[in-house]
């Protein structure tokens, strides 16, 4: 039967080694672009990692590992399938700050340079002194300058109905251009800013993108103004190989996530097969305890391949609504287990279906917290009724065959 089940639900029986093969592959075809984040703490880094990779901060912040003296790396979705990596400098702004180190170990990584400077902040003459350095030491690497915060040029005010820079090309002075700020229209305010930073950083960057990434919490619309106009600068000016990956970056981690599902998928079939013949038993209600145990223990397995610490409240919400529908229904049925094979047919169907079902959704939910992304409860249960739908289906369809 198990066999039976396998063939009908796709297992292509991928071991450990082929999975590190066929992961190993499909990131060889993927040139991981490294971005070099250069900034003071707190100009608004994260947002634009966050913003790139829509993880959230609390993740990026515990991704983040020490890297030299004063820098540390971002490996996204994780080290073990970097599809894009960061390099965040901590040092700039503080005493002290030598960027010799970070030069020697990034400049060879390195595919492009994000300075990232609030548009209010005009004391940054060691951002422009290790800047100089910088390019010198690399002057083919491409730099951008994130001019951040631009609310804070016009408090408890909103943003313009339109965005002002959308048909400006933002082009550095190094280009031999500049842009002039105080015909768009803006809060002066931030137009004389703006003109001061293009000044300050003229023939050391080759974009200058404007832009505020907020939170929806903080009420500015849009939240990510200006987002669109860094991610098109960065695949202009990184290598034709590295672009790709911006580009099509969604394609790149549901390659990743397939590939994790297909490993997972023999462990999924044995504990939905065991659910099943749990379910068979030919005694009413006893059976219940048994599948969810094994449904939580397969939970647990699951977040072991993906890498994801597992708690008692992650488990409730991920087998709550498996658990508390299935149960339910076991109890309506349980009566029919007294009907020889009809009862206990029925009963196996929906253990395999609804912990099968749950599996998957697992898988759905562990893919996107490595990717970043923590889901709510309500979208596990939308994709978790899918699954569901889905397996029931498939079941039907090949009964119907057999029979």
């Amino acid at each position: 039967m198990l066999d039976r089940w396998r063939n009908w639900f796709g297992w292509k029986g991928l071991s450990d080694e082929q999975f590190a093969q066929e992961q190993a592959a499909l990131l060889a075809k993927t040139p991981v672009p490294v971005m070099w984040l250069f900034g003071k703490t707190g100009s608004g880094k994260t947002s634009i990692v966050r913003y790139l990779t829509g993880a959230t901060s609390a993740v990026i912040g515990n991704g983040f590992r020490p890297q030299t003296k004063t820098s540390v790396r971002y490996d996204f979705p994780s080290s073990q399938e970097t599809i894009v990596r960061f390099l965040d400098t901590r040092g700039l702004g503080e005493a002290g700050y030598d960027p010799d180190e970070d030069i020697a170990a990034f400049e060879s990584q390195a595919h492009v340079v994000i300075v990232v400077v609030r548009v209010m902040d005009h004391a940054l003459d060691q951002i422009v002194e290790s800047l100089r350095r910088i390019r010198s030491a690399a002057p083919s690497l491409p730099v951008v300058l994130a001019l951040t915060c631009l609310h804070e040029a016009y408090p408890m005010e909103q943003h313009p109905a339109s965005d002002p820079f959308s048909s400006v090309v933002s082009t550095g002075a190094s280009a031999g251009k500049t842009i002039d700020f105080s015909q768009l229209g803006l809060n002066p305010v931030l137009s004389r800013s703006l003109l001061e930073q293009q000044r300050r950083f003229a023939g050391l960057v080759d974009r200058i993108v404007p832009l505020d990434l907020t939170s929806p919490e903080e009420g500015y619309l849009p939240p990510d103004l200006g987002g669109d106009r860094l991610e098109q600068a960065l695949i202009e000016l990184l290598p034709v190989a590295c672009r790709q990956v911006i580009l099509h970056l969604d394609d790149v981690r549901s390659s990743l996530q397939d590939l994790s599902e297909q490993r997972a998928l023999p462990s999924i079939l044995t504990y939905s097969s065991l659910a099943a013949t749990a379910a068979a038993v030919p005694l009413p209600w006893v059976d219940i305890p048994l599948v969810i145990s094994l449904q939580s223990r397969l939970i647990y397995v699951l977040a072991e391949q993906y890498n994801q610490k597992m708690n008692v409240g992650l488990l409730t919400q991920m087998a709550g609504a498996a658990a508390g529908q299935m149960a339910l229904r076991f109890a309506v049925k349980a009566p029919l287990k007294l009907i020889p094979v009809l009862g206990q047919t029925a009963n196996a169907a929906m253990a395999f279906a609804y912990t099968y079902s749950l599996g998957k959704a697992c898988c759905w939910y562990f893919g996107e917290c490595r990717q970043g992304s923590t889901p709510s409860a309500e979208a596990l249960k939308e994709v978790w009724s899918e699954q569901l739908q889905h397996a029931t289906d498939r079941w039907r369809g090949h009964r119907s065959r057999t029979t």
